[in-house]
């Protein structure tokens, strides 16, 4: 199972360059597959723009993978978000993955004047339009003629919690799945990924896993959100869980880049 890293960027002290980019060049040296970006915009607290957060990281790194873990496409206008989304593959050089969704927070759309309640049929229109132009086609009489490097766009990851319309959607139609452990449970976790395996799917990743190996092990049922807050043993044992539905990725929110806390998750996973 390939392991990632979302440090968000939400810090009382204050994001700077500096500090993205070590947490960029941290989560490679400790060994980490991924690092993964947030985007929220209006619930009281200020995270990078995804995508210029994921072209910095790509540059102050050599091989680990970056990506929107997920960003929220009707917030924007989709011809502006296709060209934006080809600029960050350019200087990504193909390690750049678009995880895409339709949002769950109204304060967001309402800070941008858009329409929650039809954030879903903007999700699935916004993407057409982009994969349109990412091909090089034109939408009416406008085309964004790609550079040669990123005709047909990034690889696209929906993010779709629970939905049995978007899971076998993105299991046919796109290149995976992100599903969410605080969001969830195992138990839809387990039957997000037979949904998504039975329709053809290829990636599978879980994303919002929180974790805290000093916390006393409780139990916590299947019908709970899926997280670490335990004791190493039990925190490998609730891996080798996750591991054995299917999945393909686990990304952590960390607390901080404390080196200790990400060499012991990294080892949670041989």
């Amino acid at each position: 199972m390939r392991l990632g890293l979302s440090f968000g960027g939400a810090d009382p002290g204050g994001l700077s360059k500096e500090r993205l980019l070590e947490d960029a060049r941290c989560a490679e040296s400790a060994g980490f597959d991924g690092l993964w970006f947030f985007d929220a915009i209006g619930r009281g607290m200020i995270l990078p723009d995804p995508l210029q957060a994921a072209v910095l990281a790509a540059n102050a790194t050599r091989r680990i993978e970056v990506g929107t873990c997920v960003m929220q496409v009707p917030l924007r206008r989709p011809a502006e978000l296709a060209h934006r989304l080809l600029t960050t593959h350019l200087l990504c050089e193909g390690r750049f993955v678009f995880g895409a969704g339709a949002g769950s927070t109204r304060t967001d759309f309402e800070l941008v004047g858009a329409d929650f309640d039809a954030r879903l049929p903007g999700l699935e229109t916004g993407l057409a339009t982009m994969r349109t132009l990412w091909r090089g086609e034109r939408v009416g009489d406008a085309g964004l003629d790609p550079w040669p490097s990123t005709i047909g766009g990034p690889p696209v990851l929906i993010g779709s919690w629970s939905g049995r319309y978007w899971i076998p959607k993105a299991a046919r139609e796109f290149d995976g799945w992100i599903a969410s452990g605080a969001k969830t449970s195992f138990d839809a976790l387990a039957s997000g990924i037979e949904i998504f395996r039975a329709a053809g799917g290829g990636r599978a990743v879980v994303t919002n896993i929180a974790f805290d190996l000093d916390a006393p092990t409780e139990r916590v049922p299947d019908d709970a959100p899926f997280h670490l807050r335990c004791q190493p043993d039990e925190a490998r044992r609730r891996m080798r869980r996750l591991a054995g539905l299917g999945f393909d990725d686990a990304i952590f929110v960390p607390p901080d880049r404390d080196r200790g806390r990400l060499d012991a998750l990294r080892g949670l996973v041989d």
